[in-house]
């Protein structure tokens, strides 16, 4: 029996492990590129005006919710492209990705919208598997600690495997805990630590949805499918839904109290429009 956990926990780990650094993250589609003729007619042009212009223009065309924290269209120089909502540009990988948490370097890969449910599952199961170990080791460390384990070597592998697991146990866990809370707020690392923008002003709770629809977002409505690396996120990583327009699609629930069941702190938004566009530049 403790074999076939063993083993049930290791392919677990490792398909994990293999989805999270072979999922290559996902960029932007054609329709957020500038054009030949945009591009042409935004590079010729000296005036930020008539640039701010020409983005806004395009972003009328998509379904764009965010801004810079001045108001304006979020662009990135390098890719030549507007951003969708939630991505941001990787300078490891030299790409912009959608709904990008961080770059990882243990998976050496961005974890986004494609592999993050994968990067989830790989933290859980890396957990499960080092309490595994530590347990089952730990009765011999009982037996080392007694003096009923002679054997030198023994001693050694005992000792090293038991504080290993335990010391990638504690810092799984606190990783894992952090990006549950995460998920239960329907936040990516990146918003955690910069709150998001909307057309009416800062929110770090734009995207939340309360708690059920939040975990819907990253492993789907199949609950079958969740405890499985494999594809089930909702969406395609260029628009999610937001709570705003939620809310004025239907009135009432921005008076019903489930929100605060659902623990959003609300944070009040800016009552006027930003006086003016302006261009992000990624660095």
């Amino acid at each position: 029996a403790y074999l076939i956990i063993f083993h049930i926990l290791f392919v677990l780990f490792v398909w994990t492990y293999w989805k999270s650094i072979f999922t290559l993250p996902v960029q932007p589609g054609k329709k957020y590129h500038m054009s030949y003729a945009d591009k042409e007619r935004y590079e010729n042009e000296e005036r930020p005006e008539v640039q701010r212009q020409i983005l806004a223009e395009m972003a009328r065309k998509l379904p764009v919710y965010t801004r810079t924290g001045n108001g304006g269209i979020r662009f990135c120089d390098r890719c030549q492209l507007i951003k969708p909502d939630r991505c941001h540009h990787c300078s490891v990988c030299a790409i912009c990705v959608l709904k990008m948490d961080h770059h990882c370097p243990w998976v050496n890969n961005c974890i986004g919208f494609s592999n993050y449910k994968f990067f989830l599952l790989f933290l859980a199961y890396s957990l499960l598997y080092c309490l595994y170990i530590a347990a089952t080791v730990f009765k011999y460390f009982i037996k080392y600690w007694t003096g009923e384990l002679t054997n030198g070597r023994s001693k050694f592998h005992v000792l090293f495997l038991l504080f290993v697991a335990i010391m990638f146990f504690v810092s799984l866990m606190f990783l894992f805990g952090y990006h549950c809370w995460l998920v239960s707020r329907n936040r990516s690392t990146l918003e955690a630590f910069s709150t998001p923008v909307f057309q009416n002003g800062p929110d770090k709770n734009g995207f939340n949805l309360g708690f059920v629809k939040n975990l819907q977002q990253v492993f789907g409505e199949e609950k079958k499918l969740w405890l499985l690396p494999v594809a089930s996120s909702q969406g395609d990583g260029h628009f999610f839904p937001m709570r705003a327009l939620c809310e004025a699609q239907n009135p009432l629930l921005a008076n019903e109290e489930q929100w605060e069941d659902d623990g959003i702190d609300e944070e009040p938004h800016d009552s006027g429009e930003a006086s003016s566009l302006a261009i992000e530049r990624e660095t």
